[in-house]
């Protein structure tokens, strides 16, 4: 057993939804949904509940006005779950992460954390194996969610996102909440494919690491985004920064935090909420740095357990762990939650692996 699995801690459940995908997903798991939403409004003072179908207008409007191929299976799962918040989980970009591709005995391997503020995130995370023209593929999700964040298609490739950094109009810490707020006015009037559903069309349809990396640095995204790719072979490995209409991508230094490498003008590190207000620009820059490093640094092999999960790399935020490889055909997951708000989590899953192939 990994060192830090809690001994009684529940499996991720592995379901197998190559037949029905997303919308049998929310189907056959609406306890787990409903769990989830009342989780995530738990972040929020009381009453704010009372503003989740506005949420819902306000990204439904957006999801439709975008390029994306799944806004009729979003409004499906919206029908079949019955209640509210399902079009703001599928328009959510809060997320945070720290990824690192390498190569462990010839395979190229993949390890994500992700932060997101809202509990639950961790304790409700499966594990379900789609289906798609190219392929079966493993998704780390939630049910009512559409898009992908985090998976492996055995023998293709794996992928995940991190959030790219925050355009910014001013170097003022204190006008940090007024980029935000334009950034998102100014998202709303993009009609291009969201990145967490252009992650999923590759993995739908790209057939090896080549298809993929090309259709995620061509495709034009409603929203900077960067990906990290690991292939099936030796040097199978990349980072695509995207804008909306252009990619920088690189294959050497495959870590990466919030931030675009080298860091560009008027664009700003992320990250956690708590330090937004009295950080500079230069501070920002320095703590993803800093998780960049720590976990480039990690000798130990990521195939065998998550002691690379450290602080800072681990913060109050981070919600799930993932070490993948595709040539491998092995995916592990950890779910973790904070006992209270501010603490660091712990996990509260069991690792969860499944191993979809030999190695070829």
């Amino acid at each position: 057993m990994d060192a830090l699995t809690p001994p009684d801690g529940p499996m991720v459940p592995v379901l197998d939804l190559r037949e029905g995908g997303p919308l049998r997903h929310a189907a056959v798991d609406r306890t787990r949904a409903r769990a989830l939403r009342d989780d995530c409004l738990g972040a929020f003072p009381p009453g704010a509940g009372l503003l989740v179908p506005l949420g819902d207008g306000l990204n439904r409007r957006w999801l439709t006005r975008s390029g994306s191929p799944y806004v009729d299976e979003i409004a499906a799962m919206a029908r079949v779950l019955g209640f509210s918040g399902v079009w703001m989980l599928n328009g959510s970009y809060q997320w945070a992460c720290t990824t690192l591709a390498r190569e462990e005995g010839g395979a190229p391997w993949l390890a994500r954390t992700l932060d997101w503020p809202f509990p639950g995130l961790g304790r409700r995370v499966t594990l379900v194996r789609f289906a798609g023209p190219a392929g079966d593929f493993f998704s780390a999700t939630w049910p009512g969610f559409a898009g992908v964040l985090t998976a492996m298609a055995p023998g293709r490739f794996a992928a995940c996102i991190n959030q790219a950094p925050m355009r910014r109009r001013t170097r003022r810490p204190w006008l940090r909440p007024w980029d935000f707020a334009a950034n998102a006015v100014a998202a709303y009037g993009v009609r291009h494919i969201p990145a967490d559903h252009l992650l999923r069309l590759a993995c739908e349809t790209c057939a090896d690491f080549g298809a993929a990396r090309t259709l995620l640095a061509e495709t034009p995204v409603a929203r900077p985004v960067i990906y990290t790719l690991v292939g099936c072979q030796p040097g199978e490995r990349c980072v695509i920064e995207r804008t909306e209409t252009s990619a920088a991508v690189r294959t050497d230094a495959t870590v990466v935090a919030n931030d675009w490498c080298p860091a560009r003008p008027a664009w700003e590190a992320r990250m956690p909420a708590v330090e937004l207000m009295r950080r500079s620009f230069e501070e920002a820059a320095a703590i993803n740095k800093v998780r960049e490093a720590q976990l480039a640094a990690h000798a130990a092999p990521l195939a065998e357990s998550f002691d690379w999960v450290l602080p800072p790399v681990l913060n109050p935020y981070t919600r799930l762990a993932v070490a993948m490889s595709p040539g491998e055909g092995r995916m592990r997951v950890v779910g973790w939650e904070a006992d209270r708000r501010g603490t660091l989590p712990r996990p509260v899953t069991a690792v969860c692996e499944v191993a979809a192939l030999a190695r070829h």
